[in-house]
């Protein structure tokens, strides 16, 4: 048997959890990424935002919040000013031992979100204006993925873009280590194009010198003079391990490495990325 107990306090939907088993709670329990991304289908699906600054900064940018999973210490304190915005959106609320057994881990600063997903821009109107965008090829690591979208937002980088093969940066993870720049930075998936030879034609028709981070034959240096002159570059980055495919190498305008000491041969891509971010926005 359900036991929930239902009230308004301050103008806040509370619904304090006795029971595990709220269908309304599956979102939060039971249902994985992939679920939480065809939710609503065909409409957008639905992902989860933590903690109150992250929240906070979706709400910002016009995410739109479904419910609330909050610690009930945190319910009049951090978590306040983030419910109240939104007055009419249950907030469930249960201590951190039965959170922690509702979700599996613990709340970082004791609250989740489930919001609406927002429509992807095309690319065209990611790249208006952007002198700097980042192409992320077969990032399948959602760490990864939120580490380096930390960086593209911290370092100046105007947009992102992503193959097919790269994990969603709304995926839990992704949001949490980015720390909300994932509603910061635009973004959008590739879509429908072949990767690379669609892709990299259209960027080309947009202006843009593609920019291999690779280890070859012919890599210049992140400082060389030709690379850091040019005024609109897309910095592509590959898959962990294997990096970028040679196709994607063989058809860039230049083939960049970070020069490295002590017989290291390369940085993990989240690591890379905030090198050639730090060193390529300065020509901007």
């Amino acid at each position: 048997m359900i036991h929930v107990k239902t009230a308004i306090h301050k103008k806040m939907n509370k619904i304090e959890i006795t029971d595990l088993t709220l269908p309304e709670l599956q979102v939060y329990t039971s249902l994985n990424e992939a679920q939480l991304l065809h939710y609503y289908e065909p409409d957008l699906g639905i992902f989860i935002a933590e903690s109150p600054k992250v929240i906070q900064t979706a709400f910002e940018q016009g995410y739109e919040p479904i419910s609330f999973l909050v610690e009930d210490r945190h319910i009049k304190t951090q978590a306040k000013d983030i419910i109240l915005q939104y007055q009419d959106i249950p907030v469930y609320t249960a201590s951190f031992d039965v959170l922690k057994q509702l979700t599996g881990f613990g709340l970082t600063r004791g609250m989740l979100c489930a919001m609406r997903r927002k429509p992807l821009p095309a690319l065209e109107t990611i790249c208006d204006h952007a002198k700097r965008i980042v192409i992320l090829e077969n990032v399948m690591n959602p760490t990864n993925v939120g580490a380096i979208f930390r960086s593209a937002a911290a370092l100046n980088m105007d947009a992102i873009l992503l193959s097919k093969g790269c994990s969603d940066p709304l995926y839990r993870r992704s949001v949490r280590v980015s720390m909300g720049t994932v509603f910061q930075i635009p973004w959008t998936f590739l879509g429908d194009d072949t990767w690379p030879a669609d892709g990299m034609h259209r960027l080309k028709e947009l202006g843009y010198k593609n920019v291999a981070m690779a280890l070859t034959d012919r890599s210049v240096s992140i400082d060389d003079e030709a690379l850091m002159s040019e005024d609109k570059l897309a910095i592509i980055l590959g898959t962990e391990g294997d990096g970028l495919c040679q196709e994607t190498i063989d058809a860039c305008d230049y083939t960049v490495k970070i020069p490295m000491a002590h017989g290291v041969d390369s940085l993990n891509v989240a690591a890379a990325s905030a090198v050639a971010f730090w060193q390529l926005a300065k020509r901007k």
